[in-house]
């Protein structure tokens, strides 16, 4: 069934997405005039507008690309420029000029950022080439289907019913493949690359560093404000009560001895306040017996009524553990002072390398990380490890929290460095050892015939149709043997790509993400 409806849906797919390219020779054509206009006249304003165009033409193809040609391709854009700052005396400075706002830095920064990025120009590419592509991949083989349609009534009636089936269901069988074809020489020219992998990582790792640092400043801020208040207060009580004691142990020894007694009774309290201090810093059950117990542990002192499932069989990293620790903390905390709930469920495990923990409760909802600072304090805190909060809370309840920590101890990324499939195989084979038959015999050498002597019949197909139909079915051969030839070409040299892009790019960055 489900070959069926791909089947079915070919046809459509195709005919909207090759008009769609066919639609881009205005596009294109705008972009050259203003190209020209930009660089040859001056008038450099121009071409941001025509960058935003091509990139939203580009935009809309990658995601028609993921949704019916089944291959994902995400944006391979450098990231955008920060914003201009102002400099101590409230101008804004760019290369050695001043500006009083930054209005113009700013439209710079960006231009240069348009200019100098290879997606730019990669993008500028696929738009000049996608009209031929679209066209030949996927509009030709339906004036074929129509064709083949039309042979019994244009034709012989007899000799026109079996031909003509033969190339509706040839073009029907090839839709599929030229679709998916068309789809990888979209990811050919419009996928990431690893340049720009890595430049989107150093822009996430940086943001990722400032928020890191903030949360870092804030808890120390946390710890010293709960020793100056708690701690410290108690310590110097308890110095100014053995001072108290010390004059008095001779003139009043009862006196002494209950404030001796008082001293005894502060640091108790001192040392209960340093212990869950220092356990808000790092659980000693943590750094024991693992994330696991330290969950149960959570689960034993919380107010509600919990459930707690464990199933991890490699621990974590030390800061893996204790990033996740503190995000169940802190969720069990919401659930029980705003969520107004009264069960929880916690299920701690892995997924691929990662760290996963779901936790629900059946409280009210209405949980908004924008509104609250715990929330966002978990993610800034996930983010230093690259993990990710999802959270679904509904008005009404139930609230579900997904904690996902990647890159856990013990369980290694796999890399895309696997061999290409038969298939694949199969098709450059077929690509190299057929293809010359419909390009070369039926399609050039067609068009030669045709062209020179139209009357030799020989054995090529095209000269016996009618003459309309026969230049069509020629450029359709050769259009056929080019695409098999492309396949061929293509299909290695993308697979190198995805093999060279996993080893040349960083160890994280070839995670699915």
């Amino acid at each position: 069934m489900k070959v069926m409806r791909r089947y079915a849906e070919a046809p459509i797919r195709a005919a909207f997405l090759g008009l769609l390219a066919v639609a881009d020779v205005f596009l294109a054509a705008g972009v050259l005039m203003t190209a020209l206009f930009a660089f040859a006249l001056g008038m450099i304003f121009l071409f941001p507008s025509a960058v935003r165009a091509v990139r939203r033409r580009t935009g809309l193809a990658r995601r028609l690309n993921g949704r019916w040609l089944g291959e994902e391709i995400a944006p391979s854009y450098l990231p955008p420029p920060p914003p201009v700052r102002p400099q101590p005396d409230g101008w804004y400075r760019h290369d050695r000029q001043l500006y009083r706002t930054p209005r113009w830095p700013d439209w710079h920064n960006r231009w240069q950022w348009m200019f100098g990025d290879p997606a730019t120009w990669r993008d500028t590419v696929w738009l000049l080439l996608n009209p031929l592509a679209g066209g030949l991949l996927l509009l030709l083989p339906l004036a074929v289907a129509v064709f083949g349609l039309s042979l019994p009534w244009t034709w012989h009636p007899l000799g026109g019913v079996p031909v003509g089936l033969a190339l509706v269901a040839a073009a029907a069988a090839a839709l599929p493949w030229l679709l998916r074809l068309y789809g990888w020489w979209n990811e050919l020219f419009l996928g990431p690359t690893a340049k720009s992998l890595l430049a989107s990582r150093i822009h996430e790792l940086n943001q990722e560093r400032v928020e890191t640092v903030d949360s870092q400043a804030a808890e120390l801020r946390r710890i010293e404000r709960d020793l100056h208040d708690g701690a410290q207060a108690r310590l110097v009580a308890i110095g100014m009560t053995l001072g108290a004691a010390e004059t008095l142990v001779q003139s009043d020894p009862a006196a002494a001895r209950a404030l001796l007694a008082k001293a005894r009774e502060a640091s108790s309290t001192a040392l209960t306040e340093l212990r869950g201090l220092v356990r808000g810093i790092h659980p000693p059950v943590l750094a024991e017996r693992g994330l696991g117990d330290a969950v149960r542990a959570l689960a034993l002192d919380s107010p509600l009524k919990a459930e707690v499932t464990v199933e991890l069989p490699v621990r974590p990293e030390p800061p893996v553990e204790s990033a996740a620790y503190f995000a169940v903390s802190e969720l069990l905390a919401n659930a029980a002072r705003h969520g107004g709930a009264d069960r929880v469920w916690i299920d701690v495990g892995s997924r691929g390398g990662a760290v996963r923990i779901t936790v629900t409760d059946d409280g009210s909802g209405g949980a908004d990380p924008a509104r609250g600072s715990g929330l966002r304090g978990i993610e800034r805190r996930l983010a230093a490890f690259d993990g990710v909060l999802a959270l679904s809370s509904p008005p009404g309840g139930p609230t579900t929290a997904v904690i996902e920590l990647p890159h856990a101890r013990g369980v290694r990324e796999q890399r895309n460095t696997e061999k290409m499939p038969w298939w694949k195989w199969l098709i450059v084979g077929t690509g190299w050892g057929l293809a010359w038959l419909p390009l070369f015999p039926q399609g050039l050498v067609t068009l030669v015939m045709k062209l020179v002597a139209p009357e030799e019949r020989s054995w090529l197909l095209p000269l016996y149709l009618p003459d309309p139909w026969s230049w069509m079915m020629i450029v359709f051969d050769i259009a056929l043997g080019t695409a098999m030839y492309a396949a061929a070409v293509l299909l290695p040299i993308q697979h190198s790509r995805r093999r060279w892009m996993a080893e040349a790019a960083p160890h994280r960055l070839c995670s699915d993400r």
